[in-house]
């Protein structure tokens, strides 16, 4: 087979695997613009204290150098969109973090479909990639043609929306490379408009210590006592800037069994969770992205949405 049909037949598989998107590019240096932006983001501290990503910038900007020899680039995406929601009245978990862990979801997907590209071309070398390492996924995923980056920094995919989540393999086959859309959000500012903090201080450029996802997650701290007020009910990550996303009109529940949420996850409530012991976190959020918080991250921001419910 020539490298077309090697693509084609690498494309269906991942569909076949599940994945609702498959593009290839070429694995090369960034281009000038895009590492300004980052030197600048890095430069101005909007990455707040997540410090591993000012780390190896080398790779983050050069992709050849995770892999030798790197040559191609093929970027998947998953969409993890639910069926059923929690009530508007709990305390709201992001949708991503539903069901189980998405980077064992994605590992195991992307090994099975590395597997089948090695059954095609044996002498393969490359390594797979779900944000474990400084791989610039959303940049990869638009020069592979799955969609362009909106102004909220997310990866919108055209008639699907952008819940979805990215993985990586990177190897060193020289395929047929797909074309970046063209593509953009026009007009819109939807998302900058209704960010409760205003992380999104202009298009594609979110300041991290703003962000409500970031302050309930990564933050290992206390919340920024500007952002606390500002929280409403939402108790882990923020979906405001993808819920408001005309784009998101298409988004349709995802396929992936592991993504359906536990019953006594879709039942907590103030109480429970206010309640909640480290026998119950331990239980209802085993094999859970919720883990990145942790307990005590739980118990603080729980604490943070009850302080704002007692001052209504």
């Amino acid at each position: 087979m020539n490298k077309a049909a090697y693509s084609t037949e690498i494309k269906e598989y991942a569909l076949s695997l599940g994945f609702d998107a498959c593009g290839i590019c070429r694995a090369e240096p960034i281009g000038d613009t895009d590492k300004s932006h980052l030197d600048k983001w890095i430069e101005d501290g909007y990455q707040a204290d997540m410090d591993y990503l000012a780390h190896n910038t080398d790779k983050r900007i050069n992709p050849t150098l995770l892999v030798d020899g790197a040559k191609s680039i093929i970027s998947v995406a998953l969409n993890y969109y639910p069926h059923e929601r929690q009530s508007e009245a709990a305390p709201q978990f992001a949708y991503y973090a539903y069901g189980k862990d998405y980077h064992d979801v994605m590992k195991d997907k992307l090994g099975k479909l590395f597997s089948f590209i090695k059954s095609l071309l044996p002498d393969t070398q490359g390594r797979i990639f779900c944000d474990t390492a400084p791989v610039m996924e959303r940049y990869w995923a638009a020069k592979a043609g799955l969609g362009f980056i909106g102004k909220n920094t997310l990866l919108i995919i055209p008639k699907k929306g952008s819940y979805f989540f990215l993985g990586e393999v990177i190897l060193d086959q020289e395929l047929e490379y797909d074309k970046p859309l063209d593509l953009s959000c026009g007009k819109c500012t939807r998302c900058l408009e209704a960010c409760p903090t205003g992380a999104i201080e202009k298009p594609h450029l979110l300041n991290a210590r703003k962000c409500i996802s970031y302050q309930t997650i990564e933050n290992k701290g206390e919340i920024d006592d500007t952002i606390k007020p500002l929280l409403n009910n939402r108790m882990y990550g923020c979906d405001i800037c993808q819920q408001v996303c005309p784009w998101n009109r298409y988004s349709k529940p995802h396929r992936t069994e592991e993504f359906t949420p536990h019953p006594e996850f879709l039942a907590m409530d103030y109480k429970s969770l206010q309640e909640m012991e480290v026998g119950d976190y331990q239980r209802i959020f085993k094999g859970s992205a919720v883990k990145r918080a942790k307990y005590n991250g739980l118990i603080r921001n729980i604490k943070a949405l009850t302080e704002n419910r007692d001052q209504i």
